[in-house]
């Protein structure tokens, strides 16, 4: 999230369709006289890559929304601070460019109303979608006048026919600018239940705007202001329904995702309880935006458990900054393995991170990039991220190489809409990969052979295997001694050389796998190799949600299962199961006991389980609460207290940083009092013991 009020989040439901919206889909289906077959959506989340789009920057479909009295729009198209006429109606229009692409999942602008009068100066108009009005009515410059839902369900519809998942940006941080405009007012469907200046009941945090250090400071940046964005209190009851409704009336709308926005400065504890709502709503993909470029932020540690416990997976920071000092200025590919390797030991969930090259937040790669061969290092980035592990991100107008610096000129038009860029095709092609080899969705990573221009790595699952050679130097380069995975024999690159990509020849067994004929890599080029034999053994890949109450949907992906129902085991106990395909089963957590449970799965007619997945059962669904510890003397502000208890939402009596809860907050003017909002079961009972909980002091 940057100075002009941007970040997002989302969350949705898989497979649901706007039933009265299905003609306006069908129609734009046509193609050449004839109607298309309609695009099944891709199994799980992994197979995905996602298109991240503002929505007034794509396309115009409907003039009818461009309302020219309004000082928030501009008719020239030329003031990159105002609305320009883009919608859903647009995006709808486009969707045949989209799924041309191989694109699988759409990120779109929160389509909530936001503020209508002018603040800041005067000149800024919330675009963006960062900037909330009301929960439940969609923004009229996206959709029409009289702020119907329609344009926005016929566009989830075109996309769920034409295989696209739909992904929301979601802003649970703030409303709108506080003091001017709107007044961060909020309404829930036309009806104010607040703005800033009266404030009832504790309905806004009133704290300063943030500076310096405190972005990175656990109290500061979570209730602290960012922008003169009037921030809400999420502890606040009120406040809690209208976000928890807001995303459920946009699941019901068909969303399959949501990625929430500035996740970092949101009240950490009642995220938990976020994530669990949209789970237990539907099936859903939850990613965040916590910014933190690398492991030297002092928040780092508070990032990984926040991504390994919460539910929602992150857009992957470390990698965008790594991939940008490495692709676009020039440092060696050991910078990258090593990012890559300590990810691997760091995350949990490495497969749901979110993988980017550029976004609306940062300079484009392009300008990033000042060499002669910016668009060659743009491929090899590009290709990088498509076969990396964790779920791809293309940011519009990349693949039609739309430059631009810092925000709002990294968020220009969108110049063309040309099928025929190296670009296009390059994501278009590693998207069918993604598609039909599991090693890109779930296999693990491992360096084959790496200098500073030259990285050659495998990506493995079971059988399938994946190998890429990027050589991003402006000269050849010879690789000998070359051991992967792949059998003795030849493959061709996949990319078809058009990344003046080479044959790879395997040719003897050796320890660790075959080792390759000596092969040359030209300048700028991209390799790819791969091999994917078909299986008649159940094979789990991930399963989406990582942490769930028994009653909640689960989506569990990988090859293998078969197309008659086999069973799924929570440890020893049986699920519900509600669809089984050879490549996805949807089923239901069962009464087990809290705590964590191997998950597995038995092909129909097989007395073998597959894999284990170990998934994260809690009692029931979460609710947030605050504790409070007073007077908890002789501590210090500078200590660190956690909270821990009996179960697996307090740590089970953990006593490490990482498994406890916390740590819990503290300031000058409220010490020796600390306090902690956490994720809890409703309705249960937290300890056994007299004192209720447990604490740690460090």
């Amino acid at each position: 999230m940057s100075n002009s009020h941007q970040g997002a989040r989302q969350r949705g439901a898989t497979g649901v369709f706007v039933r009265r919206s299905a003609a306006a889909a069908l129609v734009l289906a046509m193609s050449a006289g004839h109607v298309s077959a309609q695009t099944p959506l891709r199994p799980g989340y992994n197979r995905d890559v996602i298109y991240q789009v503002f929505v007034d920057r794509f396309f115009d479909g409907s003039t009818t929304n461009n309302y020219g009295s309004d000082p928030l729009f501009d008719a020239t198209g030329t003031d990159l601070q105002k609305y320009l006429g883009g919608d859903f109606q647009g995006l709808t229009a486009k969707m045949s460019y989209l799924k041309n692409m191989g694109i699988t999942a759409i990120w779109v602008t929160s389509p909530l109303d936001n503020r209508n009068l002018l603040a800041l100066a005067g000149s800024k108009a919330p675009y963006h979608g960062y900037e909330m009005r009301d929960t439940l009515k969609p923004d009229e410059h996206f959709t029409n006048a009289s702020q119907s839902w329609q344009p926005f369900d016929d566009f989830v519809s075109a996309a769920h026919f034409n295989g696209i998942k739909v992904i929301v940006d979601f802003a649970p941080n703030h409303s709108n600018v506080r003091g001017s405009g709107d007044d961060g007012a909020l309404h829930e469907n036309g009806v104010l239940r607040a703005n800033y200046s009266t404030n009832p009941g504790g309905f806004f945090q009133t704290g300063p705007n943030m500076g310096g250090s405190q972005w990175d400071s656990p109290y500061e940046t979570q209730y602290y202001t960012i922008y003169d964005l009037a921030d809400l209190n999420q502890q606040n009851a009120t406040v809690d329904a209208l976000l928890k409704g807001a995303v459920a009336n946009l699941q019901n709308r068909g969303v399959d995702g949501f990625r929430i926005d500035a996740t970092k400065h949101v009240n950490w504890g009642w995220q938990y309880t976020l994530a669990n709502s949209i789970y237990t709503n539907r099936t859903s993909f939850v990613f965040g935006e916590w910014v933190a470029d690398d492991r030297n932020n002092p928040l780092y540690g508070d990032l990984l458990k926040f991504s390994n416990k919460s539910g929602i997976a992150e857009l992957n920071f470390p990698m965008f900054t790594t991939i940008n000092r490495v692709f676009g200025q020039g440092a060696a590919f050991t910078d990258l393995d090593t990012v890559v390797g300590q990810q691997q030991a760091d995350f949990t969930y490495q497969n749901d991170l979110v993988n980017f090259v550029d976004n609306h937040d940062r300079k484009r790669f392009l300008t990033v990039d000042t060499s002669a061969d910016d668009r060659k290092h743009l491929h090899a980035a590009l290709a990088f991220v498509l076969t990396a592990r964790g779920v791809p991100c293309v940011y519009y107008g990349t693949e039609q190489y739309l430059e631009g610096g810092d925000d709002p000129d990294n968020r220009r038009k969108m110049p063309a809409f040309s099928e025929t860029t190296t670009a296009f095709n390059l994501i278009k092609n590693l998207s069918t990969l993604r598609k039909n080899n599991e090693a890109l969705a779930y296999g693990t990573t491992q360096q084959r052979w790496i200098n500073a221009n030259t990285y050659v790595f495998e990506r493995k699952f079971y059988d399938s295997v994946v190998v890429v050679a990027i050589n991003k130097g402006n000269t050849s380069q010879v690789v000998s001694g070359l051991v992967t995975s792949l059998p003795v024999g030849t493959y061709t690159d996949y990319l078809g050389g058009t990344i003046s990509g080479q044959s790879l020849v395997s040719s003897t067994a050796v320890s660790g796998g075959f080792q390759a004929a000596s092969l040359t890599l030209p300048a700028n080029s991209v390799s790819v190799w791969q091999r994917d034999p078909a299986t008649t053994v159940a094979q789990l890949g991930n399963v989406s949600p990582t942490h769930a109450q028994p009653g909640v949907k689960v989506v569990i992906s990988g090859q293998g299962f078969g197309t008659t129902t086999g069973s799924v085991r929570f440890g020893t106990t049986l699920a519900t199961v509600h669809s089984w395909k050879d490549q996805e089963i949807v089923a239901t957590v069962p009464s087990v006991g809290q705590g964590t449970a191997a998950l597995t799965v038995r092909r129909s007619g097989s007395s073998v389980n597959s894999n284990a997945f170990s998934f994260n059962v809690y009692q029931a669904k979460l609710v947030p609460v605050t504790f409070t510890v007073n007077n908890a003397a002789p501590t210090n502000p500078g200590d660190q207290i956690y909270l821990t208890g009996n179960t697996i939402e307090l740590g089970n009596w953990s006593s490490t940083r990482t498994g406890a809860v916390g740590s819990m907050l503290t300031t000058p003017s409220s010490y020796p009092n600390w306090w902690l909002t956490v994720g809890v079961p409703a309705g249960k009972t937290l300890s056994s013991s007299s004192s209720g909980c447990g604490l740690m002091v460090r």
